[in-house]
């Protein structure tokens, strides 16, 4: 199997997206099966991160790291901030919503990029892509009138605040796209996210010191357990497996695989945390997610 990866890798392309798939579905699981303060668990997911990638930029790529300019290492270090943004109000969209509302509104980024790729980028925006945000907008609405019936149901704590934050998340992982697109075009892969997961831990352990959050604990072994799968599963093989398959298949298949994570994640959710989404939720998520769909696979200049 070796050598027939090393031969044609691209065969293992949809392997490598499941796998991703499967493993960022499991993050909502793992911060709501934790018992720490959510500064401290995005503090450790990106820590161990850092210090899973550093040493293959380090040894593969020095030279890279050394002719990083100061402009592109102050937009990675921007770039960073935003990312433990992103996974501040993630994490705390997990604990106030439903996984299936929270999964699914920061899965919106894919449909936000090409809004920011217009206003900043001048970007073309085809009609395919305008339907599709009106679509997934429309999903978005009645996903969170779902999430509220849920919510009081179960006794859900604050579903219209946790829905809030997750389309924060969604606009702080498209901000984050957007900030490190031209630095990612000229720098390789381990060598930007070392800098920009190194930073991004730098902010949320400011961000916890400044708010009184406990960081450095003899926590239990289970939650070190907890960090350590946050960062080798999501951390690790959602985001670097979804990079590499990209050398593979086109970026539109590869985002579109992405929308099966909050599927996964419902799912998990249903059967590990009894969880069961109603069925105006599933619908809302269902459209949401059709829309980013048509956003992610149109072309730009498409009028069809």
């Amino acid at each position: 199997m070796l050598d027939r990866f090393r031969s044609d890798p691209g065969a293992f392309a949809p392997l490598v997206l499941l796998l991703a798939i499967l493993a960022g579905g499991s993050a909502a699981i793992l911060i709501r099966w934790s018992h720490a303060p959510t500064a401290t668990q995005v503090f450790y997911r990106l820590l161990f991160t850092t210090a899973a990638v550093a040493p293959v930029a380090l040894l593969r790529h020095r030279d890279a790291l050394r002719a990083i300019s100061g402009r592109d290492l102050l937009v990675s270090a921007v770039t960073g901030v935003i990312l433990g943004g992103h996974f501040l109000v993630f994490f705390r969209s997990v604990d106030w919503t439903t996984v299936a509302a929270a999964t699914t509104l920061t899965q919106l980024h894919a449909a936000i990029v090409p809004l920011g790729a217009y206003a900043l980028l001048d970007e073309r925006v085809s009609r395919r892509m305008l339907s599709g945000l009106t679509v997934a907008f429309a999903g978005v609405a009645l996903l969170s009138t779902g999430g509220v019936f849920v919510s009081s149901l179960l006794g859900g704590p604050r579903p219209l605040l946790g829905n809030a934050f997750a389309v924060l998340a969604a606009i702080g992982f498209a901000a984050y796209t957007l900030a490190g697109r031209s630095v990612r075009q000229r720098l390789p892969l381990f060598p930007y996210v070392t800098v920009v997961y190194a930073m991004a831990t730098l902010a949320v352990g400011v961000f916890a010191a400044g708010t009184g959050t406990p960081v450095f604990r003899p926590y239990p072994a289970r939650e070190w357990l907890i960090f350590l799968g946050l960062a080798a599963g999501p951390g690790l093989l959602t985001h670097t497996g979804f990079n590499w398959s990209l050398e593979h298949v086109d970026a539109s298949v590869g985002s579109a695989a992405m929308l099966g994570t909050p599927v996964v994640s419902t799912l998990l959710a249903a059967l590990l945390l009894d969880e069961v989404p109603s069925v105006v939720t599933l619908a809302g998520a269902g459209v949401a997610l059709a829309g980013v769909y048509f956003v992610a696979t149109g072309v730009p200049g498409d009028n069809a």
